[in-house]
């Protein structure tokens, strides 16, 4: 069995991580990186840190506007598929590398496996909400982290090849968990005490584009950094925007470089509280028990939201100071997403399964 692997931005290298470990033993792999991320921040730094394999094929395509990069991806993925000819192809998440390699796929007749498939925000102006849907209904197999997932594609027609495997998130902040407490001395670097400080990321274009918004989530923090440190690993798409106001943090607002994996794990774990527009942080703070304040004003994990440990907040100044000031969940999080083995689902589907007989 030859499964292509493709992956080109960081929540992907983090969801790869754990599949391919459970994968190589049972099958060829072939692991293809985009290079959607590309930095040493952004990208080469998981792979070291996750001990991923080094890529097949890096295809180098960078950034750009949505339709030349997902164009190039195509072109590009297209060429390794006529070389490797595999029995599938594996995407993951809501990229446009995801979207360019189901593409690729489907044009060449190859088999389309999506991991994390069903996931739904009902926003049709992010491009990630299109590239889900997208690859979901043009994949063969359907690997789901939740019922909710499931029950999103059974409401568009989404029955054959759909599987709840659970959240090879979960998989991976098992496994990585430990490793950041042992590991990173992120804490000491940024000179922040454990349970008593704010975490923030925001990179999404809806956010770092609009300088109003973007005003407004600064001015919130500076507010909040008044009363505990706030720390802002920043994306350099939100490096940018920011310098581009001419804006300079106050005291207690620490916006730094990009943090490798192990870090950002250690960071979310100890935080008093999470702000984030990050699909994939809100589900690692919900993991930890750390209280989440959501940058958008929907979410693709509803779940965290009904289950009273994330809020929706948006850019609107009043309402994140407010919920930073009041907002404090009860009980433990339910047990949602899955036990830690969604990866081992995963690849027994994949070798179990004949492709065409999909």
């Amino acid at each position: 069995m030859r499964i292509l692997s493709i992956v080109g931005a960081r929540p992907q290298f983090i969801k790869a991580a754990p599949v391919s470990r459970a994968l190589r033993p049972a099958a060829h792999e072939v692991l293809l990186h985009t290079g959607q991320h590309y930095d040493y921040g952004m990208s080469a730094v998981f792979f070291d840190e996750l001990h991923i394999p080094e890529p097949d094929y890096n295809l180098g395509v960078g950034s750009g506007p949505h339709g030349r990069q997902t164009g190039q991806m195509l072109i590009r993925i297209e060429e390794v598929l006529l070389q490797e000819q595999p029995d599938w192809v594996l995407v993951y998440g809501d990229t446009n590398s995801t979207l360019a390699g189901a593409l690729a796929a489907v044009k060449l007749h190859i088999p389309v496996a999506h991991v994390e498939a069903g996931l739904r925000s009902f926003n049709r102006a992010m491009p990630e909400e299109h590239n889900r849907a997208l690859t979901d209904h043009a994949a063969d197999l359907l690997f789901c982290p939740t019922q909710t997932a499931v029950d999103n594609l059974a409401r568009e027609g989404v029955v054959a090849g759909v599987h709840l495997t659970g959240d090879v998130m979960v998989d991976a902040l098992f496994y990585n968990a430990a490793l950041a407490e042992e590991r990173s001395d992120v804490l000491a670097r940024l000179n922040l005490t454990l349970g008593d400080y704010v975490l923030v990321t925001a990179h999404r274009p809806r956010n770092t584009d609009d300088p109003v918004r973007l005003r407004a989530i600064l001015a919130a923090l500076e507010e909040i950094a008044r009363e505990r440190p706030v720390v802002f690993p920043a994306h350099p798409r939100t490096r940018h925007a920011i310098e581009m106001l001419d804006y300079r943090p106050g005291p207690g607002l620490q916006i730094v470089e990009p943090v490798g994996y192990l870090d950002i794990l250690a960071l979310q774990k100890n935080a008093r509280l999470l702000l984030t527009d990050s699909g994939g942080m809100q589900k690692e703070a919900y993991l930890f028990g750390v209280p989440c304040l959501t940058l958008r004003e929907e979410t693709e994990w509803v779940e965290t939201v009904e289950a009273g440990w994330n809020i929706l907040v948006g850019a609107d100044h009043d309402a994140i100071l407010r919920a930073a000031r009041e907002f404090r969940p009860q009980g433990a999080p339910p047990l949602l997403f899955g036990d830690g083995h969604a990866a081992e689902r995963i690849v027994n589907l994949l070798c179990h399964i004949v492709p065409d007989g999909v």
